[in-house]
């Protein structure tokens, strides 16, 4: 089995993150984002990996690079000047997949799934296409993909033949293509795979299945649900299954503290879940948590609090800094209520 992550996107409400790390190589809990998705093929026995890039290239493809090497799996690479869609990034990957069915998954989610099951899905569908769908997140305003009685999508986003009795569902960026599809999008020039390519096999009568299924899942395009998804998996709200751990490789501490190699920790006040990564430094006299989370070579000075909010990377926080629903980065401050 073969698949392909598409990580070209710019990630403009992720900025000023986005203008360093491309949003598959953000950092969760310390991880890439890339490196559950990259785990989850390999369980699934996939043999080969194919990524797009555009943005931030030379980091997207380091990124991917190790993260391959870490699960024993090919890459394959293709790089966009002018980027092309998620139908246009499938199909410059047209030599690595075009033998066999594949799996596309965006690469800015988190979704611990069965793969394995859903392409037995998609094979007992005989379907073109299958399209992975969940409930509608609550609070969320999606575009829904409308499905019919008999688990034929019918109308994406509007765009669609329609039906009698549809039922409203949310895409979660994983869908299992047949190569027949490849010939349906365009040649050449940007082509999006659900408003442009889907559409169209809708009205030609081509099969796309609705495969629903249960589970956690998150989208880290906004700095809202950034924070929010950090903080629910320190407080064992969601994503609970996600695969390797987000706290692999640090000592728990008690009930709900951890820490990574080389976190020094002194005599703060800390109100777990809270989460110190490699080589970060907590002085004394700082308040830490609940849900907290302090990246890597990161310095929390005496006197300063932070409460549900990441500090990235090499970030200082001053003293006298309060930090509650904030994203910390550098000398950047996200304010982003995650409730």
């Amino acid at each position: 089995m073969k698949a392909i992550i598409l990580c070209a996107g710019i990630g403009k409400r992720l900025r000023p993150l986005t203008d360093h790390w491309p949003k598959p190589a953000i950092p969760v809990l310390g991880q890439p984002v890339l490196r559950f998705a990259v785990a989850e093929l390999r369980r699934a026995g996939a043999t080969a990996v194919g990524i797009n890039t555009h943005h931030r290239a030379d980091a997207m493809e380091a990124v991917a690079s190790a993260e391959c090497a870490r699960a024993g799996l090919r890459l394959e690479i293709v790089r966009e000047p002018i980027i092309q869609g998620t139908a246009g990034g499938i199909r410059g990957l047209r030599r690595l997949v075009e033998h066999d069915d594949f799996l596309v998954i965006n690469g800015d989610v988190l979704f611990p799934l069965d793969l394995d099951r859903i392409q037995r899905a998609h094979r007992c569908a005989g379907a073109l296409a299958t399209m992975i769908l969940i409930r509608m997140p609550a609070g969320e305003s999606y575009a829904p993909v409308e499905v019919d009685s008999s688990g034929r999508v019918r109308r994406i986003a509007g765009r669609g033949t329609g039906g009698e009795a549809l039922q409203p569902w949310h895409f979660t960026g994983v869908h299992v293509l047949s190569p027949a599809v490849l010939n349906l999008i365009s040649p050449k020039g940007p082509e999006d795979i659900n408003r442009d390519v889907y559409p169209r096999m809708l009205a030609q009568g081509m099969p796309i299945h609705a495969e629903i299924v249960e589970g956690d899942w998150a989208e880290l395009g906004t700095p809202e649900r950034y924070l929010r998804t950090q903080l629910d998996i320190l407080a064992s709200r969601a994503l609970k299954e996600l695969s390797p751990s987000p706290f692999s490789g640090a000592e728990r501490k008690g009930h709900n503290q951890w820490r990574r190699s080389g976190a020094r920790v002194k005599t703060a006040q800390i109100h777990g879940p809270a989460f110190f990564d490699e080589n970060c430094e907590v002085e004394a006299g700082a308040v830490v948590g609940p849900e907290a989370y302090v990246g890597p070579r990161a310095l929390v000075r005496s006197g300063s609090r932070v409460q549900r909010s990441v500090v990235l990377e090499d970030t200082e926080i001053a003293s006298g800094e309060a930090l509650v629903d904030v994203i910390a980065w550098g000398k950047h401050r996200l304010r982003a209520k995650p409730g």
